[in-house]
């Protein structure tokens, strides 16, 4: 088994944009899940939506951009310990950074940190910590 160097501790949430936040809560409420937090994020003047069913949670967030077809996630978002540390480590090892280094959004009680990253198939990789 492989060191986990990046103190990646689990999966926060999977990245769905949407044209109707209203309408995909709706759908995701029929299928058992529950809205764990509702708000806005300023930066990017979107409404958000977190969704969860037991341990899968889904971060959607109305853009007016959806492509509204097969392959519609944008990122996967994974939990880290110290996101300063994975951050560093991320550098280290020339990961291409896409965003202006460690974001902070005023998600969740305290705020969240993170940052993303480019996969080898362009898919983007999120690494946050609720602080």
């Amino acid at each position: 088994m492989r060191e986990n160097t990046y103190g990646i501790v689990g999966t926060a949430h999977i990245g769905l944009p949407t044209n109707d936040l209203a309408k995909t809560i709706e759908f995701y409420q029929g299928l058992g899940f529950e809205v764990i937090m509702e708000t806005v994020n300023e930066k990017a003047k979107e409404k958000v939506a977190f969704i969860r069913i037991k341990n899968y949670c889904i971060e959607s967030f109305e853009n007016g951009q959806a492509a509204m077809k097969d392959g519609a996630y944008q990122h996967v978002a994974l939990d880290v310990e110290n996101i300063e540390e994975t951050y560093s480590r991320i550098c280290a090892n020339n990961y291409e950074v896409i965003t202006d280094g460690i974001e902070e959004l005023p998600f969740w009680e305290n705020g969240v940190k993170f940052f993303m990253i480019k996969g080898p198939n362009q898919e983007r990789i999120e690494f946050c910590q609720k602080l």
